[in-house]
């Protein structure tokens, strides 16, 4: 199961930073203000230890972990 999440706060207090070291992007991330206007999308693993204890007795063919 996905979901959505957003990162608000003033300029210039690590935003893009957190954002970049959550997604590994690459974005910009400057010193100065509105640096990045425009949205970002990423996409993160969420790791899930009892996948794969799931998987090893449910044994299906492929085992997709969620984003």
């Amino acid at each position: 199961m996905g979901f959505n999440c957003g990162i608000v706060g003033l300029p210039n207090v690590g935003k893009s930073t957190l954002f970049n070291a959550l997604t590994k992007a690459g974005i910009d991330a400057e010193n100065f203000p509105f640096c990045t206007i425009e949205p970002n999308t990423g996409v993160v693993a969420v790791p899930d230890l009892r996948l794969d204890k799931i998987a090893a007795i449910v044994e299906p063919q492929k085992v997709i972990p969620t984003t």
